[in-house]
């Protein structure tokens, strides 16, 4: 009974594989599996480059993003990573002054596409321990070293651009490009802290009382201004001043004093009218 249900299984089986569209379909799905397992072809993503290899040997040829064919065993793509990346530091140096000097900058790099298959050539992949975290640390300390700790803060700029130029020229070299350089932060010794905080304290008073000397000059001119404005008022009024204006105010003084009188007369007058001067003469 085992016997005859192998043999009709085999039978069964043979009538299959003699059958021409089941021998095709086999075929198509042996070649898929085949295709799936070499794999013939790389997708490069956005913002990457595909370097290729001949049995380990580098090419010229640099794959841009998209879907690439490949000769399998014979060709290896490597995987380049071309988009901007940020690289941040903490290099300790001195300054010119023998202070020391503690910064944190921050770079942002991208590898020349066209150049990927260089620098993997020269350096792998590992290219940023290799030559970017060293180079960031040899520029600041050798900028650092050009200025005073104090320089470092008051001209915080410049010390940053020549950083930023100074390492665009070291990794051009070696096909990375620099997009920008940012210094952070610097730290200083508790000392050089402590020193700058008082020297910033007393600028800020010395600043305070040249102000407050300022005001009280300003004041002091506007009083003498002032004095001098009412001077002139009364010398011109000294001026316009008359004998016709002073007799004028007698008369204007008598004509009160008569206004103010009852009418009785003083027993003794020495004959004359008591506040009245009716003589008309001018003395």
């Amino acid at each position: 009974m085992h016997q005859k249900d192998y043999d009709k299984t085999r039978e069964t089986l043979e009538g299959i594989l003699k059958n021409r569209s089941v021998r095709i379909l086999l075929l198509i799905l042996g070649v898929s599996v085949l295709i799936l397992i070499v794999k013939p072809w790389v997708q490069i993503g956005a913002g990457e480059r595909g370097v290729v290899l001949n049995f380990g040997a580098v090419q010229d040829k640099v794959l841009d993003e998209g879907l690439h064919l490949r000769i399998p065993l014979q060709q290896e793509i490597v995987i380049m990573d071309v988009k901007v990346q940020k690289a941040t530091s903490n290099a300790p140096a001195a300054s010119k002054d023998l202070q020391d000097v503690s910064s944190q900058v921050v770079l942002n790099f991208h590898v020349i596409p066209d150049s990927a298959n260089r620098l993997y050539q020269n350096i792998g992949e590992a290219y940023r321990e290799r030559i970017i975290d060293p180079a960031i640390q040899e520029v600041v300390k050798a900028v650092t070293a050009e200025y005073t700790a104090e320089e470092l803060i008051t001209k915080r700029p410049a010390v940053s651009e020549s950083m930023r130029s100074t390492l665009q020229q070291r990794l051009l070299k070696h096909d990375i490009a620099v997009d920008a350089f940012s210094i952070v932060s610097f730290s200083f010794s508790s000392v050089f802290t402590e020193a700058i905080e008082a020297k910033q304290t007393a600028e800020q008073l010395a600043l305070k009382a040249k102000r407050d000397l300022d005001r009280v000059k300003i004041e002091a001119d506007q009083k003498i201004t002032s004095a001098r404005a009412e001077a002139e008022s009364l010398r011109l009024q000294r001026a316009n001043i008359s004998r016709d204006l002073i007799e004028l105010r007698k008369v204007e003084a008598n004509i009160k004093a008569i206004e103010k009188w009852n009418g009785v007369l003083p027993s003794v007058t020495s004959g004359a009218v008591p506040f009245l001067d009716i003589s008309g003469e001018k003395k």
